[in-house]
């Protein structure tokens, strides 16, 4: 597992997302069955297949190479809302990575861009019930962090707001996406579009296991 003093590389941090969700899409499915068309973890999975299939072509990527690799698989070879989405966040990250290099303000840029793009896209705001109710409070610890901060202590910072975002909506009624087709049936579940995002900033510091500790309702 990274710590926060390690280099960050975009390349180790999409393959230990892919592991990541090698190790919980059955539980991503679960949940998605519950609110939704129970695609997600399988779109998911796919998704980093993809990427791990281009990255792997690619031998040794630059930082934001990997991130537009990454972005390509997922617009390109996933079905369902989830993959143009995420390929979103991961093209305004690669952008932004690109024009900084692979430091916190290009993160707090990418994420704020990605945030931008995916609400524009999908019209949702925070409330919904989505995604969005995890990108944007991460987007703003990333804003909020000094610049000189190691981009790995930032993520986790991410991931710490996401993972606050994704308990969060068990309590709100959807308004936006599938589960908003699904009323009361989705009370108490966490959005899996938000656990998805969350998982992909805590996979910078290392493979999340298990969904559990992370998604009950404090």
């Amino acid at each position: 597992m990274a710590t926060a003093d390690e280099a960050l590389s975009a390349d180790a941090w999409i393959r230990r997302f892919a592991g990541t969700v090698r190790s919980t899409e059955a539980q991503l499915t679960a949940l998605d069955q519950q609110v939704g068309d129970g695609d997600f973890g399988t779109n998911l999975s796919a998704g980093t297949t993809a990427a791990l299939t281009r990255l792997d072509a690619l031998g040794a990527p630059g930082d934001a190479e990997a991130l537009e690799a990454a972005a390509t698989a997922f617009l390109n070879e996933v079905g369902g809302t989830s993959g143009p989405l995420f390929g979103l966040l991961l093209q305004s990250l690669a952008a932004s990575v690109a024009a900084l290099s692979l430091t916190t303000p290009a993160l707090a840029k990418g994420v704020a861009g990605g945030l931008a793009s995916i609400s524009r896209v999908g019209g949702a705001a925070p409330g919904d019930k989505t995604l969005v109710d995890a990108l944007a409070p991460a987007a703003g610890v990333l804003e909020a962090l000094p610049d000189r901060t190691p981009p790995t202590a930032a993520l986790n910072a991410a991931a710490e707001a996401a993972w606050q975002g994704v308990r969060d909506t068990t309590r709100l009624r959807a308004r936006m996406g599938r589960s908003s087709y699904v009323g009361e049936r989705a009370a108490g579940v966490p959005d899996p579009g938000a656990v998805g995002v969350a998982l992909l900033f805590a996979s910078a510091a290392g493979v999340v296991g298990d969904l559990a500790p992370y998604v009950h309702a404090s």
